[in-house]
């Protein structure tokens, strides 16, 4: 069993940052593909990017390809995304997830466990 635990999010206004962290708890977190999701209201969750245990793979959503960047610290059994340049669109649940597969995914499907989700609002 992986434990994930969102923090980081806020309330911010457009054309600024955040940073979310996803804390796992486990031994064997550093095996683990790590992805971040999203969900707006009334629409189905989102994927925003993915990485790799080792972080030699990586991919994006083509809605945040370029503003946002999503890393790991093994040592610290976190994984973080960066958000910069924050738009109301933006404006979400986002959601941490782990995969047992050694590939990296940008379905919700292949994804095991999940965190409870941290609210990011972006005002214009």
């Amino acid at each position: 069993q992986v434990q994930l635990v969102e923090s980081g999010g806020g309330l911010v206004q457009a054309g600024d940052s955040l940073r979310l962290s996803c804390a796992a708890s486990g031994d064997t977190f550093s095996s683990y593909s790590m992805g971040w999701f999203r969900q707006a209201p009334g629409k189905e969750r989102e994927f925003v990017a993915t990485i790799s245990w080792s972080s030699g793979n990586i991919r994006y959503g083509n809605s945040v390809k370029g503003r946002f960047t999503i890393s790991r610290d093994n040592a610290k059994n976190t994984v973080y995304l960066q958000m910069n340049s924050l738009k109301p669109e933006d404006t979400a649940v986002y959601y941490c997830a782990a995969t047992t597969r050694s590939a990296i995914y940008t379905l919700v499907r292949m994804y095991d466990y999940w965190g409870q989700g941290t609210q990011v609002t972006v005002s214009s």
